[in-house]
């Protein structure tokens, strides 16, 4: 055969996996949905989508149910999402830890396990990682039906074609090829993706974004970033690698930051640089119902809830600065909706006001007109959506398990 016939059939077999993948995508999203349906949805002719349920049957992945009968009296068969057969395992990698949570296809959380993972190097901490896998899939055979997939989202810079990492903040690593690693051990599909893009990309599909194809995710944890959905995509870049609104600069005389540069936002909005500025104000003779010893994140948002004056200053003082960075996001990419994700967001009623202050003065108007709001949870004054994911005892790990359901059968470009 030639090279000419052989991309040729390539092509073809490229083509039948991204219909097919488009046929489950809506069956997926929209079930119970009938074969009629999905034909208009897709666009494709009612023959390939009856070809290609039969195949996702033949599977198991889809099945069919009655729905209510008709005007003729019979009942209309519709398709709906098999999720009960297959398991996938979310790994949440953290700076000393990582979350293990194991779900169904529907997203259903069957079991979760937190292990320590105090390792420094490269070496050690992929042999550690690969045994706690390993042990956590032992503890779950009786729950397990069939593992097709394993996720791994972690913070740092991550190549989302190869799966290689890049950069970690906290760990020296050399294009860490973890995806291969992986499924060498386990023999099932793996994915690597970054943590922030993998919640906005969860969002979108399942979560506070759903309802718009243009979105920016903002989280602040242990650092400060950002996750861009561009008209119904994930938006990665020239490398795989963007939304670092972190570090973006709001002070030029501010703190230092890990990357080299001072008074990036990272250095204002992130828990730790939060939690040092309200023990630094306390120890310059502020008052507050806070103490040095009792001085976390959590701690906090709790007190600005209940009117603490340095709480609340702190609290509003981070929202500035988070307005001034979403402001220029805004200006840049005009999303139809921000959300706000993080552990500050308890304190949405002192946070809030003072990131839309900013926005409102420093935003485009005809942008800020189109531009909607959501943080967990429900905000109803900005009719904003609650989040569903930024709250969850292991959130990151779900939301690429999310992913990976949304790209099943058949990967395509829509991967974290």
């Amino acid at each position: 055969m030639t090279a000419g016939g052989q991309a040729q059939i390539g092509n073809v077999d490229l083509v039948k996996q991204l219909n097919s993948a488009a046929v489950y995508r809506l069956i997926d999203q929209h079930g119970p949905i009938s074969r009629i349906q999905i034909a208009e949805q897709s666009q494709l002719a009612p023959a390939s989508v009856t070809k290609i349920t039969r195949q996702l049957i033949e599977r198991g992945l889809i099945k069919e149910v009655d729905q209510q009968a008709s005007t003729g009296g019979r009942r209309a068969i519709s398709i709906i999402a098999e999720t009960r057969n297959f398991n996938a395992i979310g790994v949440r990698l953290g700076r000393y830890d990582a979350t293990l949570t194991l779900y169904d296809l529907s997203s259903k959380t069957l079991e979760e396990e937190h292990f320590p993972l105090p390792e420094r190097t490269q070496e050690t901490l992929e042999h550690a990682l690969l045994n706690i896998i390993a042990t956590f899939i032992e503890n779950c055979q009786r729950k397990i039906r069939e593992l097709i997939a394993i996720s791994v989202i972690l913070p740092g810079l991550v190549d989302p074609e190869s799966g290689v990492i890049r950069y970690m903040p906290h760990i020296a690593v050399e294009n860490w090829g973890l995806v291969g690693a992986l499924e060498k051990r386990f023999n099932v599909t793996c994915f690597v993706g970054h943590d922030i893009r993998s919640l906005a990309l969860a969002e979108h599909y399942f979560g506070a974004s759903q309802d718009c194809e243009d979105s920016i995710l903002v989280r602040v944890h242990r650092g400060t970033g950002a996750g861009i959905i561009s008209n119904g995509r994930i938006f990665i870049g020239r490398n795989g690698n963007v939304g670092e609104i972190g570090h973006i600069q709001v002070d030029p005389l501010g703190e230092r930051c890990h990357c080299g540069n001072f008074g990036c936002l990272e250095t204002v909005a992130a828990n730790a640089a939060i939690e040092q500025r309200v023990r630094h104000l306390l120890e310059q003779g502020y008052q507050s119902r806070l103490t040095p010893d009792d001085c976390t994140i959590k701690t906090i948002c709790k007190a600005a809830n209940k009117g603490d004056a340095l709480a609340c200053e702190v609290i509003e003082y981070v929202g500035r600065h988070l307005g001034k960075t979403i402001a220029i996001a805004i200006n840049l990419f005009n999303p139809q909706k921000i959300v706000v994700a993080g552990e500050i967001v308890e304190a949405e009623k002192v946070l809030l006001p003072a990131i839309e202050g900013c926005i409102n003065a420093q935003a485009l108007k005809a942008f800020v007109r189109t531009c909607r709001w959501c943080a967990p949870p429900s905000i109803t004054a900005l009719q904003s959506a609650p989040s569903r994911w930024s709250n969850a005892p292991c959130s990151m790990a779900r939301c690429c398990s999310v992913c990976l359901r949304a790209n099943r059968p058949f990967s395509d470009s829509a991967s974290p």
